[in-house]
């Protein structure tokens, strides 16, 4: 339907008196980007195949597992038919997606490749001739882009623990041995990735952000993101990127189109078949069958260009602590997932066997019933807050002088309302704090130390303040339970404060420790002290 010059201008705020100045060429501009800032169309559940009630099955099989989930949206037929947040989290904030940034690197590089700045058959050396080191073995050598690709360069081990601790990460990329011939096998390494990433930011001459720009994230309308940065300042490759749930469901959304979006071929075709097909099998642990791993495991279904082929026939992006977009061509579906889940696989599993089997390719008979039900469940959605009281007889505000510790904590103070708690600590740079609701989440911004928890620390410059939501509860008359979460991160920490007298315990847990004790211990010390 054609809108009227008049009411176009008033909706993009112009009013009429634009009318004369607007040109025809103009015209057509402001109507590319009214469209691309559009979100993805919306539509009923049954209207566009998919079932009310195999949803609600899936979301009653979440809430009975271990899984915290964050998020969840999915489209069928290009329209988005269910979409939820987990309270605190929320629609309008960015994610960060760990190694899911993989797939947005690719895509980089598939531009690059259409562009003719680049083929996957080039060498990596020739990339890099004041980086290599004095002497180039023969499988540095004969390492090709399409190596770093696959994830088969012919490292014994993974590099990416190793080349963050330096500066120039592309040199110390370099200058490890590769004990196999490149391409001979599978070695997921997020080194690997940033290589990619490197090698199209030196052809572009500009942040792998910015020359995605105009090529993806514009014409998808993506405007909220955040990309975090090597010390040299280019954007990591395999991972740090942060996007919104909807921006991984138009990312998916385009690959399932094959490239094309309003219109308008962006990555070509044939780069997409290519980048999700499969091209290197992944190699089973020692004493593993795989045959039998293909029939149960997702992560041995083959691997593409930074993409993980999946059962089903699906492909994905994934990043750690389950973060998803997957792509399922038979059911014309995408299926964005965020979440903090200990288990991925265990994830997946509840995806084939719930939610897959209620996306159906074919219009369902309409069930209002079960769309009111879902629609209303999809709307309270919640993170559990601490479990306890909301006061205690104790609960007294007070200030207290803690024993000397290698968080530099000073003192710490506790202020006590009717409804709220805020936490402060003091170090010799100054004071944080976080307002904690009791009973409920409140959000804010902070920058206490420590926070939020992280798998390797930021090797670029880090945002002043975090979001934060934080509520609390007493366990008992004599113990404060807070969880901060951090919900433009996967994670949340977890503080409990003892009280005995004139004296209190803080005690500081991380949700990565939680998850994987052995490789990410917490570091924050207890605190101990004594009112002043």
């Amino acid at each position: 339907m054609r809108v009227p010059r008049r009411a176009f201008l008033k909706r993009l705020g112009l009013g009429t008196a634009g009318l004369g100045l607007a040109s025809s060429a103009s015209m057509r501009v402001l109507a590319q980007e009214v469209i691309a800032r559009q979100p993805l169309p919306r539509g009923a559940p049954e209207s566009q195949g998919v079932s009310s009630l195999g949803v609600l099955a899936f979301l009653s099989a979440l809430a009975k597992s271990p899984h915290e989930i964050h998020s969840l949206m999915v489209v069928s037929h290009g329209r988005v038919v269910v979409e939820g947040w987990w309270a605190p989290y929320r629609a309008d904030t960015v994610h960060l997606l760990y190694s899911l940034t993989k797939s947005f690197t690719s895509s980089a590089v598939g531009f690059a490749v259409a562009e003719g700045k680049l083929k996957v058959e080039d060498p990596v050396v020739g990339f890099f001739p004041d980086q290599l080191p004095a002497s180039v073995s023969a499988n540095l050598a004969a390492l090709r882009v399409e190596h770093l690709l696959t994830m088969s360069a012919g490292h014994a081990t993974e590099t990416n623990a190793t080349i963050t601790e330096t500066v120039d990460w592309a040199k110390s990329f370099l200058a490890l041995p590769i004990a196999n011939a490149p391409g001979s096998a599978f070695l997921y390494d997020s080194g690997a990735s940033y290589m990619l990433a490197a090698i199209v930011q030196k052809l572009a001459g500009e942040k792998l952000q910015d020359y995605l720009r105009p090529r993806l994230f514009a014409p998808l309308g993506i405007d909220s993101m955040t990309w975090e940065t090597c010390p040299r300042g280019l954007n990591i490759g395999g991972s740090g990127l942060s996007v919104t749930t909807e921006t991984l469901a138009k990312f998916g959304q385009l690959y399932l189109q094959g490239g094309q979006w309003n219109g308008k071929q962006l990555l070509p075709r044939e780069w997409i078949e290519r980048a999700t097909n499969f091209h290197i099998q992944q190699p089973p642990a020692l004493g593993q069958d795989l045959d039998a791993l293909k029939k149960t495991s997702d992560w041995h279904q083959g691997y593409g260009y930074q993409f993980w082929r999946c059962r089903h026939y699906a492909f994905r992006g994934d990043g750690a602590f389950g973060q998803f977009c997957i792509v399922v061509p038979d059911r014309d579906a995408v299926i964005a997932i965020t979440s903090s889940a200990r288990d991925m696989q265990g994830v997946l599993n509840l995806v084939w066997a719930h939610l897959l089997p209620s996306i159906k390719v074919d219009r369902q008979k309409s069930d209002s019933s079960a769309a009111s039900q879902l629609a209303r469940t999809l709307r309270s959605l919640t993170l559990a807050v601490p479990g306890g009281a909301a006061a205690s007889a104790l609960a007294r505000s007070a200030r207290f002088g803690v024993e000397p510790n290698n968080l530099g904590a000073t003192n710490v103070a506790l202020d006590f309302s009717k409804d709220a708690c805020v936490f402060r600590l003091q170090t010799e740079k100054g004071s944080s704090e976080i307002r904690c609701g009791m009973g409920k989440w409140i959000d804010g911004l902070t920058d206490m130390p420590g926070t939020p928890p992280r798998v390797r620390k930021l090797s670029g410059p880090a945002p002043s303040q975090w979001k934060v939501a934080a509520a609390g509860a007493w366990k008992d008359e004599r113990t404060l339970e807070m969880k901060w979460r951090f919900y433009e991160t996967p994670h949340h920490d977890t503080v409990t404060c003892h009280f005995d007298g004139d004296r209190v315990r803080i005690e500081f847990m991380n949700s990565i420790t939680q998850t994987n004790p052995p490789s990410h211990a917490e570091t924050r010390p207890v605190l101990t002290g004594r009112v002043l």
